[in-house]
């Protein structure tokens, strides 16, 4: 079936999504580009409306791909290059937009290990710092990321862009702090807090051991109840004129730090 008209229902529909008020009340999600819907169905996503224009492919695999989100139920709806920029996030759309189905997840769905890496994320606001976030926990091995008392859509498409997928593919889950300081405490799990008034430096921690790192957002840093609840609370080093780190960069710095004290295994 081709859509030609910006009128079409399933495009109001798909246009309607955008609002995170209606991807909450029909719990979906918009994804867009060939990575984005080729990583969602590799982590089992359901995809339920594709919409493509294959003037706008950007190489010789989307087809594979739209047969495959076919054969899973997907309805597949050619469009007009004009329709897939009024669908698109980005300026510049790859002729491939998705109505995808989420789940979110709680503390118990999450891996259990007394020996893992945990990242924790408090009142994270950016969608862009969320999804970086995600992105470097993958890369690093972490075990799990927990979002505590969010300020964003963990499912905003611009968490998903930033994530490159990994969203898919990383356990996560929505708690509050006390829920997630109990939940990690029943582990064994030593909370490690990343603060820039700290005065041990990252490198000396020991996350060789069950760790959660746990960051804040940008303007405020993290609460007084996680600064209370650490074992540990460190800062990197800042060598020139500035005086703290955009959040994901933080983190990324302090998950490779635990890499590379457990020599590069991946804990999950």
């Amino acid at each position: 079936m081709k859509i030609t008209s910006l009128k079409n229902p399933k495009v109001l529909h798909a246009c309607s999504l955008r609002e995170r008020r209606e991807r909450d009340r029909e719990e979906v999600t918009l994804l867009e580009g060939y990575r984005e819907l080729s990583r969602a169905l590799d982590a089992g996503i359901r995809l339920l409306e594709c919409f493509y224009c294959p003037e706008q492919f950007l190489g010789e695999n989307e087809g594979a791909l739209l047969e495959r989100a076919k054969g899973q139920g997907a309805e597949l709806f050619e469009t007009t290059p004009g329709i897939l920029a009024k669908l698109a996030y980005r300026d510049r759309p790859e002729g491939l937009i998705a109505i995808a189905g989420i789940k979110r997840l709680g503390l118990n769905d999450l891996p259990a290990k007394p020996d893992g890496l945990y990242l924790v994320a408090e009142t994270i606001e950016k969608p862009g710092n969320l999804g970086s976030l995600l992105r470097s926990a993958d890369a690093a091995g972490a075990t799990a990321v927990i979002v505590c008392d969010r300020r964003t859509d963990l499912f905003n498409p611009n968490v998903i862009r930033a994530s490159t997928g990994a969203i898919f593919s990383m356990p996560l889950a929505e708690a509050s702090s006390e829920e997630a300081m109990e939940w990690l405490r029943s582990l064994g799990i030593s909370i490690l807090a990343a603060s820039p008034h700290a005065t041990d430096v990252h490198a000396d921690a020991d996350m060789r051991r069950g760790v959660a790192i746990v960051v804040g957002a940008e303007q405020y840093g993290l609460s007084q109840a996680w600064m209370d609840a650490a074992d540990s609370l460190v800062k990197i080093p800042m060598l020139g004129r500035m005086d703290s780190l955009n959040v994901a960069t933080a983190a990324t710095i302090l998950l490779y730090e635990a890499a590379r004290q457990r020599s590069w295994k991946a804990s999950r």
